[in-house]
């Protein structure tokens, strides 16, 4: 956002001095032309700042969709396996406080590894399942394994746009010049949907 804006601006006023413009026009003239360029670009900085934060909420609002189909086809499938399953037991427990700790985590951070943590015991039910035939064989059981697969193939989708929105926001805030508009207009940046084992494998920032 802020790189190709910043740019076009520097090369309009390079231009201008360029070509000699500067020097024909009246001096009052050319520092309104200069205002007129820097209203457009501060008008084109806030709207850009708009678009990234309804764009990032716009993502959340995605992994919040897909977040509860997921917790909502759960229940039913511990039911459905319940039957036949009938010395999982722990299975059952750990996924069922698993989706819990999902539906209680505060930040984005915390929200992840629940969600990691949920996605593993799923997978270990799945794992668990594969000794009892009849229940593979069992129609309900493998419609909702199908609908949990998709399920989190659309959370991963939206968790991916939803850090690139967040992450564009972020390097606008941080970046100068709009850092200036950003502080301004109290725009804020937003918390990357990442566990903390992602965040640490992240090279660390060597500042001088």
């Amino acid at each position: 956002m802020n790189t190709f804006w910043n740019f076009l601006f520097v090369v309009i006023v390079a231009l201008l001095v360029i070509s000699g413009l500067f020097d024909v026009i009246e001096w009052k003239f050319n520092i309104l032309a200069i205002l007129v360029a820097g209203i457009f670009w501060f008008v084109a900085m806030y709207n850009g700042f708009i678009r990234l934060t309804n764009r990032a909420k716009e993502g959340w609002s995605d992994i919040e969709v897909q977040l509860k189909r997921r917790y909502d086809l759960i229940p039913n499938l511990v039911e459905t396996v319940k039957g036949y399953m009938t010395h999982e037991r722990e299975v059952f427990e750990k996924v069922t406080a698993a989706r819990a700790q999902t539906i209680a985590a505060k930040s984005n951070t915390e929200r992840a590894e629940a969600e990691n943590a949920l996605s593993s015991t799923l997978k270990t039910l799945f794992a668990v399942s594969e000794n009892y035939p009849d229940l593979k064989a069992n129609a309900n059981f493998l419609d909702l394994q199908r609908e949990l697969a998709d399920t989190e193939n659309k959370i991963q989708a939206s968790r991916r746009f939803y850090n690139t929105m967040v992450r564009d926001l972020n390097i606008a805030i941080e970046s100068f010049p709009t850092n200036i508009i950003a502080s301004f207009f109290k725009f804020s940046g937003l918390e990357f949907f990442e566990t903390k084992e992602e965040l640490e494998r992240k090279p660390v920032k060597v500042k001088f």
